[in-house]
Formats: structure tokens, sequence, C-alpha cells
């Protein structure tokens, strides 16, 4: 409870603390007790529940970016290469290993398919 009766932060530190008390009230797609229970599985403990939940949030981003990133490898059935103008905005697509592989290689992540599935 004494942080909370300290003197203000200094201008340099006022964006964390503004970061820190956002994350309290933040919930990320990834929830704190799947990202502490992979964190203990690797032999992290963290006392202060933010830690655990900045690690969800680093983790969503990281993910949000290799799918977008797999989004631009996406090949839609039918048609040459990737995007096409004529496509309807309402198109779904999924997401194949085809798209997910080259995304995943560059963030140095090898996947490869078992030979079984070729």
């Amino acid at each position: 409870s004494s942080s909370s009766s300290s003197a203000s932060p200094s201008g340099s530190s006022a964006p964390l603390v503004d970061f820190l008390l956002q994350l309290e009230d933040y919930t990320p797609t990834i929830p704190d007790a799947v990202t502490g229970y992979y964190l203990n599985r690797a032999g992290f403990e963290a006392s202060d529940p933010r830690i655990i939940r900045l690690i969800s949030l680093a983790a969503q981003k990281f993910i949000s970016d290799i799918a977008n990133d797999a989004a631009l490898h996406c090949h839609i059935p039918g048609s040459e290469g990737g995007g096409e103008r004529g496509v309807p905005a309402d198109k779904k697509y999924t997401l194949t290993m085809e798209d997910l592989a080259p995304a995943l290689a560059e963030y140095g992540i090898n996947v490869k398919k078992p030979h079984y599935f070729t």
C-alpha cells in the first residue's frame, strides 16, 4: 500500500504507470490461467499478476502478427495469386499450412508437414 501513498511519479515514468494501471483492467484474449500454466511449465513463477498479463498481451500480439502475415500469403481458391479486386468483402478465408508456413518462417519458426500428409 505504500506505493499508492508515495510521491507522484516523475514525468518519464508516468506513461509506464498509466500502462500498468490499464493492464490491470485489460482482459487479454489468452487467459491468465493459460499463460500462467505455460510459464510454470517453463519454470517461471511470477508473484505479480501484471507480469502474467503482460506476457499474455505480448503473446497475443505475436499471434496476431503471424496471423496478419499469413493473411498476406493467403491464396484464394480459383484465383491467380493472393488477393483479387473482384472478391467480395464478406469472403471467408481458410488459414492453411501453405499460408502459415511462410509467415512463421519470417519469425524463425520452421514448420514442415509430416511426410505421411504429403
